[in-house]
């Protein structure tokens, strides 16, 4: 088979790849150093942090994860494995044909968030934009889009709500398995208006309705929960869960101009705590129901 030279590929493909060499040269004993690694392949050691960290821009070819199997004593089994995630870093992602619209710093999370096995997010301004109705987004991606100092016509705003919109797929995906959304939403999404009453009744009608799907929780803090210390520490988050061996549960958090990903353990467990002191003070399921149809009826009024 000829050589081909690696293509932006899977995000996700690309991270679980270097995180298994990487793996996998530490393992040895003694273990090899990124260094002693990157001159036996005529690398600069640059490129090999590269590859371990899952970047797109480092250009890998099969015969160097061969090489690298070779080197660090790969088993059969174990490069075969490799070799067949290198395979899937040559395939480019869904949404790859629109990534011209989505801003650099979330594509990973569109990745990411495709791969999942679970999601629990806490929210405290908008609704979570797999719940989002096509007028909720249009207003949503206009404000962004003028803010931005950007040009808002009608088609730019019409191709970032279909992105949008897409991304709800997920909610009824059947192969792979829809991911589990466990959602926590600030009462004040639900009573701050967004597109204007008619839209706001609509919007939490929909969101009602998909809080009934089998893989969704929903759950609102009310105003009478008063302010948990996780929600003062943390503002608004994603852990993203995956299946054994794939992501390590990842945390997104977003800003006006970027986004951190945090994937160390102890950079997680302190959003886990985030969160599940935040499910403590929230409704449950059925009270948050009946919370988000009664607000709904007082938009309609």
């Amino acid at each position: 088979m000829s050589e081909t030279v690696a293509s932006a590929g899977s995000t996700v493909a690309r991270r679980q790849l270097g995180r298994e060499l990487s793996i996998l040269r530490k393992s040895l004993v003694p273990a090899i150093s990124q260094v002693k690694a990157s001159r036996e392949m005529g690398w600069s050691q640059a490129k090999l942090h590269r590859l371990e960290a899952g970047k797109p821009e480092v250009t890998i070819l099969r015969r160097d994860i061969r090489d690298l199997c070779e080197m660090y004593g790969a088993s059969s089994a174990r490069a075969a494995k490799l070799m067949a995630i290198y395979e899937q870093t040559q395939l480019a992602g869904p949404w790859a044909s629109r990534y011209g619209e989505i801003p650099d710093w979330f594509q990973l999370y569109v990745e990411l968030e495709q791969a999942a096995s679970g999601l629990r997010e806490y929210h405290t301004e908008l609704i979570t934009g797999v719940f989002q109705i096509r007028e909720y987004a249009t207003e949503l991606v206009r404000l962004d889009l003028e803010g931005r100092n950007t040009d808002a016509t009608a088609d730019v705003i019409a191709e970032r709500v279909e992105i949008r919109l897409k991304r709800s797929e997920l909610l009824t995906r059947e192969l792979p398995a829809a991911p589990t959304f466990d959602i926590v939403l600030n009462e004040a999404i639900i009573r701050r208006p967004v597109g204007g009453p008619h839209v706001m009744a609509r919007q939490l009608r929909h969101l009602a309705e998909v809080s009934e799907l089998p893989n969704v929780t929903l759950r609102i803090v009310p105003f009478s929960a008063g302010l948990h210390r996780a929600a003062l520490a943390a503002g608004a988050f994603v852990i993203l869960d995956f299946a054994a061996n794939e992501e390590p549960t990842t945390v997104y958090s977003e800003g006006l101009t970027g986004a951190a990903y945090l994937d160390q353990d102890n950079e997680t467990a302190a959003y886990i705590w985030a969160f599940d002191g935040l499910t403590k003070s929230s409704l449950d399921a059925s009270a948050s129901r009946d919370l988000v149809i009664t607000a709904s009826k007082e938009y309609e009024r």
